[in-house]
């Protein structure tokens, strides 16, 4: 036998593109569907919700300004990480959700999957949700998306990793950046995965990830008024409830909580669009005749 200690991982938030703890100094315990102890994990405050909107704020430029063809590099490139560490994930998956071995590693390999899914989409969904449209006179009227800004997202309290990137992707592959409440019970993957993300080519600041006590975190991050938005995937019914009179606040575009049977069905564009606002550009064309434009 070895006498060798073993050597206990210290989970962190990640705000910013770097790993604080809760500025509160508190953590909680996890544990795996038996009741073992797994790992402390931070528990955020309101200050650290906050630091988390700053972090998100300030990365939204550059995030929303980057080419969709490299947004959809970016997410590729979390989706090789996954692929490289897929037993560390496949071992996280299998003591949060009780699942076995082979199970959990099929949720994995649907996680990485959904990542290359959205990746895909970066570039598309501009095609889908806008092009130009008839009016009468001699006008283009040329209609874009855009994305909304900074969008909380509480993550499903039992998928704690596909069900996580499952809202997370979709509202970072449209240019928006997130601030993102892990699952309560299951928070360990979301975690690790902002170790991917923080060594993958994703920016600082463009996702951040707390851990702790989903109600606590969610409050400030729903009154928030440099928050645009919130997916209430997390919340059940009271809190989605309480949460929604919080963000009409400043007007907030909110996403209730939707039931999902099966997260690995193909999920579709609608947590794209839930994100995105449309914006419509005219310009003269010009007189036209029979013969068409006078240019």
């Amino acid at each position: 036998m070895s006498d060798r200690l073993s050597v206990f991982k210290t989970y962190k938030l990640y705000v910013g593109g770097k790993f604080p703890r809760s500025e509160s100094g508190r953590v909680y315990e996890v544990t795996d569907s038996k009741g073992n102890w797994l790992a402390n994990a931070p528990q955020s405050s309101r200050k650290d919700a906050r630091d988390a909107v700053v972090a998100a704020r300030k990365a939204f430029g550059g995030w929303a300004g980057a080419t969709a063809y490299n947004r959809g590099q970016v997410l590729y490139r979390v989706a090789e990480m996954l692929e490289g560490r897929r037993d560390q994930f496949v071992r996280e998956v299998a003591d949060a959700e009780g699942r076995g071995k082979s199970k959990a590693a099929a949720v994995v390999d649907a996680t990485v999957d959904r990542w290359v899914w959205y990746a895909g989409w970066t570039d598309k969904i501009a095609q889908v949700t806008g092009g130009g449209n008839p009016v009468a006179g001699p006008f283009f009227n040329l209609s874009s998306p855009e994305p909304t800004g900074v969008v909380a997202v509480l993550a499903p309290q039992e998928s704690s990793f596909l069900g996580l990137v499952s809202v997370v992707a979709p509202v970072i592959a449209t240019g928006n950046t997130a601030v993102v409440v892990a699952s309560e019970k299951a928070p360990l993957p979301a975690l690790s995965l902002a170790e991917v993300l923080a060594t993958s080519d994703v920016p600082g600041g463009v996702v951040n990830v707390l851990s702790g006590r989903t109600a606590e975190i969610a409050a400030p991050l729903a009154a928030h008024q440099d928050v645009n938005a919130i997916d209430l995937a997390g919340a059940d019914e009271v809190l989605a409830k309480e949460l929604e009179i919080a963000a009409a606040d400043n007007l907030k575009r909110v996403l209730r909580p939707q039931p999902v049977d099966d997260w690995t069905a193909t999920p579709g564009t609608d947590r794209m669009t839930a994100f995105l606002e449309t914006k419509t550009v005219w310009h003269p064309t010009g007189a036209l005749g029979a013969s068409g434009s006078s240019y």
